[in-house]
């Protein structure tokens, strides 16, 4: 694994804009990525640990032993959760949740988490790491601990997993002692702000689904047309309830299919974004991130896939 990453993203970000200027025939050009919004997320939101046993200073009941920890199992193949509270949150091959620590450093990467510490968060080990689906290999690297073993870095920042974390998508080591984070894919600590414009997350029942800045689920409406050009037919009331997400950046978004990934003009001269050339809604029904409330609804709105499918619905 090599920390290059900086070429690697100069290199994506120009292929994206390549596939971009083909699809759909019009709007070709997407503007600037908008600053995300924070929707309140924190770590003492509902079902997120904060700070959880003092015992030791690092979040475990009691004192823990100094000999060396039992080595930690490989990272394998690195995903990507959605948390309701956290938005996009990095995972190891079996779905526990990856951390960050205040006390360490990304430049240079630097692990200041040993003895008792590493028994309480075992540093997670750099050799097999790969990337998974939604995740840029060049955010993955490597760092020497003291030990002189290696630790898997993401953006730069020595990754972690909790002892608490027992089962696949806990996150039980959000907030312990204010220093200790869950990843976010680019090695930023996960929250809602920390989402791109659209990104893909696994919903428990449809599958990869399409969501926002804000984590809310994005909608297909089956009246509309992609082509030869993008069409909404979801207009007055309509847009009251199904507001059109706004333009976004090809290179603020992360999973989702890039060829027809563009904004267009609708009939009210408002420009709304489009996956596959389909215009996209969110739903006034839907009150939290992971709602999708709107799915199916009057059998012409449905989530949508990253390829831009609405998922569920009758064959098109």
């Amino acid at each position: 694994m090599k920390t290059s990453w900086r070429t690697a993203a100069l290199v994506a970000t120009a292929a994206s804009v390549l596939a971009l200027t083909t699809a759909c025939g019009q709007d070709n050009v997407t503007p600037p990525a908008s600053a995300a919004q924070n929707v309140g997320a924190s770590a003492s939101a509902a079902g997120i640990g904060t700070g959880l046993g003092s015992g030791n200073g690092y979040g475990a009941d009691g004192a823990q032993s100094s000999a060396s920890p039992t080595p930690a199992a490989p990272a394998g193949k690195l995903t990507v959760a959605t948390n309701p509270q956290l938005g996009n949150v990095l995972t190891d091959g079996s779905g526990l949740t990856l951390y960050r620590f205040d006390k360490d450093t990304a430049e240079p990467p630097k692990s200041n988490c040993d003895g008792d510490c590493a028994t309480t968060w075992p540093p997670v080990p750099a050799d097999d790491a790969n990337a998974g689906a939604g995740i840029d290999k060049a955010m993955l690297g490597e760092v020497t601990r003291a030990d002189g073993t290696k630790q898997l870095t993401i953006g730069g920042w020595p990754a972690y997993r909790y002892a608490k974390d027992l089962n696949s998508g806990d996150v039980n080591g959000q907030g312990v002692g204010g220093k200790w984070f869950a990843l976010a894919p680019n090695g930023k600590k996960a929250s809602l702000a920390s989402l791109p414009g659209l990104s893909v997350r696994k919903d428990p029942k449809l599958g990869d689904i399409v969501v926002d800045k804000n984590g809310r689920t994005v909608y297909r409406f089956l009246k509309d047309k992609a082509w030869p050009k993008s069409v909404s037919n979801c207009t007055g009331a309509c847009l009251e309830k199904w507001p059109a997400v706004a333009p976004v950046s090809a290179d603020d978004t992360q999973g989702v299919k890039k060829k027809g990934l563009m904004p267009f003009t609708r009939p009210d001269g408002v420009k709304q974004m489009s996956v596959n050339c389909w215009p996209i809604y969110t739903f006034s029904g839907d009150k939290v991130p992971g709602d999708t409330n709107g799915q199916g609804v009057g059998g012409t709105w449905y989530a949508v896939s990253p390829e831009g499918k609405p998922i569920g619905a009758p064959a098109e």
